[in-house]
């Protein structure tokens, strides 16, 4: 919307409480509120009201409070439900709720017709669908201005229409007695079935959508002057008015007609006023009302998924003309109605609208229910409600979303997930905030208070989570993949830059960058910068302070690529994660020959002689299987374990070893190689790899970590484990 825009804003009445009210007392109120009494009876009929409105009323008040809390945009439900749960669900549940409004268009403009015909029978249908289209389109695209001024003439009419049905009764039409009215129905079942029976919850589908137009008033909330005050009251308002409204027609109908009159002639409203021209016109205007109150909202949806980029297009769909009318929005709006006409009969269909409404308000509910239970202090909605009234909404929305028709209902919960997974492909950029950080916080909070309480090992549930020292950010970009590869997919990687007081500032732009570029990878990455002259003593006091946290480093990696810098503090490093039993990676890149094919990667192995006996502890071996089994998944590579044993009695026994090592630990495409030869010979020609790993003495030995990158050609890896690693977990 450009700066030249200039939007009307509606008020409660006009922008809320009129299109609400319009949209429940609709079609089904004339039509068919008759048969419900004639099946189910005054009470039966009252009961179904009770309960209808009781699904309504709980939705519209989690409505109420959750509008109350935010400052909802264009869009109603769909900006409500993308503000607390992300554009994914809101979009999951946008885009098949706006073609479901679309089709809720054409089934009003085929009521219109019927209700037309019965008047003017020699009319050409598909000519009354047409002109009725037309008029529709013409007062939506023109300003939702037009639209609102149209209902008022509308509610007029229909105002009109219960003043004939007051007359009438005034005038003596209701002739039954009260006893003989207040009773339970017997449900006989309809014309369609030749009276062969029915039952209570049959009658309850065939009425509930009536009570579905909550969202009439919500869905112009980007058009309101202040849709936090008019949407909690005029939704409520016309709620209510309506409830008395079906209550005291249905009182009117039971002593105004007998149950063969009320079961066979769905125009008895009609025929019992006291001036039925006047009905027919509230018919015919309930009709249009709704399908000028769904054919403007619906477009308004559209548009606030084209503004949120949700859907392809979005630029275009989102755009406005000078007045604030979303033009673009209206010509989908219009062709999807349209086309929808040429099929004539909705019938198969019909039911996903229902369906797709009660998933709203199911998902409405959900939002309250979470924003309650999370107990955040940014949940300070002005208009509150008690804790059940959203789980009651919930539960009463799903329920009756099986007993109006499980298939169906199963059906519009499917086509919501597959969205929602097309939609979560597409990574949309939320421009707000939504509930779903407070959502993942309170989970992890909950998961460091139960984990705390577990042993320390937890040995089953380790991951590699890795903390990178970094001076000089290019050089990392060496070894990124290489650490994108240990951690990936359910490990970590925190970076901790390290740097003087006036380099600091640059440094924790790089690195964040660079933490980015991980989590772009699917790497959960985070960082954090240190001020200080000393690279040992920042490692060590980060680790330190580390150790408070709930995803705590469980490895220090160092770099040990450039031989003539980068092992300032090394040692110090070493002996303080030993006693933080943290593991130790030193990663040693050769500089010609980084990482080869990566197909092979050998794990050598000491001689363990005389004990080459598999046990549960296996010594400094658990981390360096580990880091090479990440690898190898990474890579698709094959791990070989590698060992130099002085003679061939030695040389059984680490077969048998390396055997039993392979099978407990679950090591597939794993072979071994045993050689017979002193070490120092063999690492001259040693089995050809793309990656050696070596164990790391507690006191390293630099000099022999350099002869290994120079004798076997290939990057290696210098492992010391924590303590607290086990492969055969």
């Amino acid at each position: 919307m450009d700066k030249t825009t200039t939007l009307k804003k509606f008020g409660t009445f006009g922008g809320v409480f009129t299109p609400t009210l319009l949209t429940i007392i609709g079609v089904i109120m004339y039509l068919r509120l008759g048969w419900v009494v004639g099946n189910a009876g005054l009470l039966g009929a009252w009961l179904i009201i009770i309960v209808s409105f009781l699904i309504t009323l709980t939705t519209a008040l989690s409505m109420s409070s959750i509008t109350t809390n935010i400052k909802i945009g264009a869009g109603g439900a769909y900006a409500i439900i993308s503000q607390s749960l992300g554009l994914e669900i809101g979009g999951s549940l946008g885009i098949p709720r706006y073609v479901s409004q679309g089709l809720a268009v054409t089934m009003y403009i085929f009521g219109f017709r019927e209700g037309w015909l019965s008047i003017f029978p020699h009319h050409t249908a598909f000519l009354v669908d047409l002109i009725v289209f037309a008029v529709l389109y013409a007062i939506s695209y023109k300003s939702a201005d037009l639209a609102i001024r149209t209902q008022y003439l509308i509610m007029a009419i229909i105002f009109a229409s219960l003043v004939a049905i007051v007359l009438a009764a005034y005038y003596g039409s209701m002739q039954n007695s009260i006893n003989d009215a207040l009773k339970w129905g017997t449900f006989q079942g309809s014309i369609e079935n030749n009276f062969s029976g029915s039952n209570f919850w049959i009658v309850f589908a065939v009425f509930f959508p009536a009570a579905t137009g909550i969202m009439a008033g919500a869905n112009m909330s980007g058009e309101l002057k202040n849709p936090k005050k008019s949407i909690p009251i005029g939704t409520l308002a016309a709620i209510g008015v309506s409830f008395l409204v079906y209550m005291m027609v249905a009182y009117w109908l039971a002593r105004s007609a007998t149950t063969e009159e009320l079961l066979n002639n769905y125009n008895i409203i009609i025929d019992k006023s006291y001036f039925p021209p006047i009905v027919i016109a509230g018919v015919l205007g309930a009709t249009f009302s709704s399908a000028l109150a769904s054919m403007v909202g619906s477009s308004r949806i559209l548009y606030a998924m084209g503004r949120h980029r949700v859907l392809p297009a979005g630029l275009w769909l989102g755009r406005t003309d000078k007045t604030g009318q979303p033009r673009n929005a209206m010509i989908v709006t219009g062709a999807l109605v349209f086309l929808t006409m040429l099929l004539r009969d909705l019938n198969a269909v019909a039911p996903l609208v229902t369906m797709f409404f009660l998933i709203t308000y199911a998902m409405l509910n959900v939002v309250v229910i979470i924003e309650q239970n999370l107990g955040l202090i940014s949940f300070r909605p002005m208009f509150r409600v008690m804790k059940w009234v959203p789980w009651l909404g919930l539960t009463t929305s799903v329920l009756a979303m099986f007993i109006i028709n499980s298939t169906i209902s199963l059906i519009s919960v499917a086509l919501v997930f597959l969205v929602y997974g097309i939609l979560l492909q597409r990574k949309l950029t939320t421009p707000f905030d939504d509930v779903r950080s407070g959502l993942f916080v309170s989970f992890a909070e909950w998961a460091a208070k139960k984990s705390s309480r577990l042993t320390q090992r937890q040995e089953r549930s380790w991951k590699p989570n890795l903390l990178v020292p970094v001076r000089d950010p290019e050089t990392i970009r060496g070894y990124f993949s290489f650490l994108k590869n240990v951690a990936y997919p359910q490990g970590s990687i925190k970076l901790l830059g390290l740097a003087s007081k006036e380099k600091c500032p640059e440094l924790g732009i790089q690195i964040n960058k660079l933490s980015d570029q991980y989590k772009s990878a699917d790497v959960f990455s985070s960082w954090a910068v240190i001020r200080t002259e000393h690279f040992a003593q920042g490692v060590n006091f980060a680790n330190q302070a580390y150790r408070g946290s709930f995803i705590k480093p469980n490895i220090t990696f160092l770099n040990r690529s450039n031989l003539d810098t980068n092992s300032e503090g090394f040692s110090e490093i070493i002996e303080e994660a030993a006693r933080l039993q943290l593991g130790v990676l030193v990663y040693a890149q050769h500089p010609d020959n980084e990482m080869g094919q990566r197909k092979v990667i050998n794990v050598w192995i000491r001689n363990r002689a005389p004990e080459w006996k598999i046990s549960w502890d296996i010594g400094n071996l658990d981390l360096s299987i580990l880091v090479a089994y990440k690898l190898k998944r990474n890579w698709n590579a094959k791990i070989r374990l590698v060992t130099v044993v002085d003679n061939k009695e030695q040389a059984e026994q680490a077969r048998h070893f390396m055997a039993e090592l392979i099978d407990h630990a679950r090591l597939p495409k794993t072979e071994f190689g045993i050689y017979i030869d002193n070490f120092n010979v063999l690492i001259k020609n040693p089995p050809e790899s793309d990656l050696n790993i070596f164990g790391l003495d507690p006191h390293p030995n630099f000099v022999f970590m350099d002869k290994m990158v120079d004798e076997t050609q290939t990057t290696c890896l210098f492992i010391r484990d924590s303590g607290l690693e086990n492969i055969f977990a």
